[in-house]
């Protein structure tokens, strides 16, 4: 279909059903460019329900989409591209969760946002990757398990020694595609960049990085640093913001492979017909929600003290 006119239909669309459309900093370009709200996956799910819509059009991943029902049951949240999934919030369930639990009886669970609804139902407290080292330490438990992603649970541990970190061995393929070879050639190419990475790389790869913070804290520290050159070390998305903010400064991704496929699957097109046809919904059963909104809501109260 013809760019304009998918642009105009959404806008159309958009105000028709009084829907707000929510846009990960891993989309394309385009999906971003036609949002209400760019940003990280949780903080676009507080956004959204803080919003006067009835309908939330999540451009990102299925555990994202879950976040924003959790946190919003009486609004409608549709998944553009219905087959978006992450491979990291799929590496566990709650079977698996609490067989581990069962082995580890007196260990707080820590939950990372990028994990299913009936994960997070089943953990003591969740936490995203600009919060995991402040929730950790609030945590009385010298125990914790931490799920699913075994570097941000190295990176907790390297900041929070004092707690005994048993982590999921689960990855985001995407980061985990960094290598050492790849940060040489980049830092060889680019030798007066700052390297900024996110905490899902690699031990290895974050010791070598300049900066290490979520997508956000990437994206405020290169916007406030007075360096002008810059290796970013996550998800090429992210570059395009980067760039639209900061026309005087230049970004280079660390790696090629800093593509997430599932990201990639959200078009103008599928946004336009989730909003024409009102489709794919996201559902959570109400007993799997409130559990899971407690977790959440327990990460929010221990910011807000902070």
């Amino acid at each position: 279909m013809d760019k304009v006119f998918l642009i105009n239909e959404i806008k159309r669309l958009k105000i028709e059903r009084n829907a707000c459309i929510l846009a990960h900093n891993y989309q394309i370009p385009d999906v971003q460019d036609i949002a209400d709200i760019v940003g990280d996956s949780f903080a676009l799910s507080r956004a959204a329900a803080k919003m006067d819509k009835e309908i939330i059009v999540f451009c990102g991943v299925r555990f994202m989409a879950e976040s924003a029902k959790i946190l919003s049951p009486d609004k409608k949240v549709l998944l553009p591209a219905r087959y978006a999934g992450c491979p990291l919030a799929d590496s566990i369930t709650a079977a698996q969760l609490k067989m581990m639990k069962n082995k580890h009886p007196d260990a707080a669970v820590v939950c990372y946002v990028n994990s299913s609804a009936e994960v997070k139902a089943m953990s003591d407290i969740c936490c995203t990757s600009s919060n995991a080292v402040s929730i950790v330490k609030s945590i009385k438990s010298d125990e914790v398990l931490f799920v699913p992603d075994e570097n941000l649970a190295s990176y907790v541990a390297e900041n929070v020694p004092d707690k005994h970190i048993i982590p999921w061995l689960g990855h985001c393929i995407t980061h985990a595609r960094i290598t050492v070879q790849d940060l040489v050639k980049a830092a060889g190419e680019h030798p007066d960049a700052e390297i900024l990475v996110h905490p899902e790389v690699s031990e290895e790869i974050r010791e070598s990085a300049d900066f290490v913070g979520s997508t956000s804290q990437i994206i405020e520290h290169a916007g406030k640093s007075p360096k002008r050159e810059f290796i970013i070390g996550t998800e090429m998305g992210v570059l395009h913001k980067m760039k639209r903010d900061n026309p005087d400064k230049k970004f280079y991704l660390l790696s090629p492979r800093l593509v997430c496929e599932n990201m990639k699957m959200t078009s103008l097109e599928s946004v336009y017909n989730s909003l024409l046809n009102m489709q794919y919904e996201i559902s959570v059963p109400e007993d799997i929600r409130k559990k899971a909104e407690s977790s959440l809501e327990k990460m929010l109260c221990i910011g807000s003290k902070s």
